[in-house]
């Protein structure tokens, strides 16, 4: 069969090399060059020398434009009108910019790309009047089926399969209420599918939430699918294979691997204040400087400031019962009106207002009064509508039924041990 193709191409090939167009005399005539428009950001490249280079530690906006021939005006322009698309006051050590420059002896800045992340991307267009405007990356995805026997840790194990370490962070989310990942047994197995995200095709950009997922937790099975509840609000829950919602109201935790580092204590003395009782009505959850801060739990920012020995803070409100307050930010990401989601990055750990170490401390509300969040029985998240529970278990069908057909390390060996017996 591959003698019969190999014979066929190689038809073909001489075929096509007969019916070049010949000059008289025998000589051929070539075909003009094509010439190839090379693009970046959207970009003919070839009409600019390209800068690539990153944002250090004490660079300005202003000082990058002006190095770059960039005129003041300009620089003021971009700074007061485009605040929304481009704020010259938030650039990040660290973020990798491109500047195409005209193709003289002044090579004056002509474009200015923000690479935002690995995907997302924003431009200054200073030909003419100043444009600016935010693009993505073209992204291909690729369905990704993974599974994992715990021997150690459930970090342990993908990092070992070279799995995304964020899958861990997806799994102990969806989990959180039903498999104790601090006492996870040796055996307990996982599955779980996905989308990955490439940038032409071959750059590993992150991964989509899980679609799908199964743990069996002291041999315990937990199926978990995915499901749009709101479209409006793009609000995706996780729910088993019996309708029954996975989540809790509220996380356990407003900042993902921390460590508690001061309770909610009403008795509380410190020896600083001549051990005089001053009550802590938050929780304190260390971790580094930058580190994301969640919001625990749906609902609408009712305050985004810094005010006092809070700092810079965001508060939040769940409903007419629940509200949750974080404290001593480094940056807040969110403003005074905005919906937020659960699990959505609110802000980042920092050290602002009265605080002896980067941490958040977490604020929770009910019925006007502080309580302690870690005492609190928490409610349940919504149960899936009735309106929606026949679609959801028609959804879930083609991915219970994927999940089923992934195998185990130990199960796939068993099959292939069945095959080589029974094809010798």
């Amino acid at each position: 069969m591959r003698y019969i193709w190999g014979l066929f191409l190689g038809v073909v090939l001489l075929a096509s090399c007969k019916t070049e167009s010949k000059k008289p005399g025998n000589e051929t005539l070539l075909a003009e060059p094509e010439v190839v428009r090379q693009e970046l950001y959207g970009f003919d490249i070839g009409q600019f020398n390209v800068h690539y280079d990153t944002i250090r530690n004490g660079d300005s906006f202003g000082e990058i434009m002006l190095s770059n021939h960039v005129d003041y005006p300009v620089i003021h322009k971009i700074a007061e009108e485009f605040k929304d698309t481009f704020d010259v006051r938030r650039i990040i050590p660290g973020k990798p910019y491109t500047i195409l420059k005209s193709k003289d002896t002044l090579e004056k800045a002509q474009v200015f790309i923000y690479e935002n992340d690995r995907i997302n991307y924003t431009v200054l267009d200073l030909r003419d009047s100043v444009v600016a405007y935010k693009k993505k990356k073209d992204i291909t995805y690729k369905i990704r089926e993974v599974s994992g026997v715990i021997e150690s840790s459930l970090s342990q194990t993908l990092d070992e399969a070279g799995i995304d370490y964020n899958l861990t962070f997806e799994l102990e989310n969806i989990y959180a209420w039903t498999v104790d990942f601090f006492h996870l047994q040796k055996g307990d197995r996982f599955k779980a599918i996905y989308k990955e995200r490439y940038i032409n095709d071959t750059i590993y950009a992150g991964m989509e939430p899980i679609e799908a997922a199964y743990f069996e937790h002291n041999g315990e099975p937990f199926y978990a699918f995915a499901y749009k509840v709101d479209s409006l609000n793009n609000l995706t829950d996780y729910y088993d294979d019996k309708a029954k919602n996975l989540q809790r109201a509220f996380l356990k935790a407003p900042v993902k691997k921390s460590r508690i580092s001061s309770r909610y204590n009403l008795r509380r003395r410190i020896k600083y204040y001549g051990y005089k009782v001053r009550p802590h009505r938050g929780t304190d959850f260390a971790a580094p400087i930058g580190t994301p801060i969640l919001a625990t739990a749906n609902g609408t920012v009712v305050e985004s400031t810094r005010r006092g020995g809070n700092g810079k803070y965001v508060k939040i409100k769940h409903n007419s019962m629940y509200s949750t307050q974080y404290l001593h930010m480094s940056v807040r990401l969110v403003k005074k009106g905005d919906f937020v989601k659960q699990g959505d990055v609110i802000g980042k750990i920092g050290m602002t207002g009265n605080t002896g170490g980067p941490h958040v401390c977490y604020r929770f509300w009910k019925n006007g009064k502080q309580v302690d969040p870690l005492r609190e029985k928490l409610p349940e998240a919504e149960p899936i509508a009735d309106s929606l529970r026949t679609d959801y278990l028609a959804h879930i069908v083609p991915f219970k039924e994927q999940l089923d057909c992934i195998l185990f390390q130990e199960e796939a060996e068993e099959m292939d041990g069945l095959l080589t017996e029974n094809n010798p």
